[in-house]
């Protein structure tokens, strides 16, 4: 086992009961991955990058995991599956994605994982729901924190709060 490490995920869908998916998608990831320390409130975003599909809901979790980078990934790409996740075209319609976001300090550049997420501060769906549960967090290679990533963001897509019920 690896030290603790704090990871922070991104959780969006915009296929079927998407409320019900990230909720699945929380609990899979708590009995999976680690500890599920802070979760944001949902909120519903325009899609970004094909704009021509559902909104999306979107919620930023922080988890306390034991498992490398390489293993959480594993586990959000497997709690994807269970989801019904089809990988048809890139940034097209889904039932479920989560995204690896930050994982502590470290950065990553992998051919299959870059942290931190490599379109982060153009994202405004993936920062107002980080700024709400790790505003301090400071992203390792531009050494800027989260709210001010957030307040330069280049994206005007409205993030919503999402009113649950």
């Amino acid at each position: 086992m690896s030290r603790p490490a704090t990871a922070y995920l991104l959780l969006g869908s915009n296929l079927g009961n998407r409320a019900a998916l990230l909720a699945f998608a929380r609990q899979e990831l708590a009995a999976s991955a680690g500890k599920i320390t802070a979760a944001s409130a949902l909120y519903e975003t325009a899609a970004w990058g094909r704009e021509d599909q559902p909104a999306f809901l979107n919620q930023a979790l922080a988890l306390r995991t034991e498992l490398s980078a390489q293993e959480l990934l594993a586990h959000c790409l497997a709690t994807e599956q269970k989801a019904g996740r089809e990988r048809l075209e890139r940034w097209g319609s889904r039932t479920l994605d989560v995204d690896i976001l930050l994982f502590n300090d470290k950065i990553i550049d992998e051919p299959n994982l870059k942290v931190p997420h490599p379109r982060l501060p153009e994202r405004r769906f993936a920062l107002v729901p980080l700024a709400e549960i790790a505003g301090a967090a400071r992203h390792p290679v531009l050494k800027l924190h989260v709210a001010e990533l957030l307040a330069q963001c280049p994206d005007l897509l409205a993030v919503r709060p999402w009113p649950a019920g």
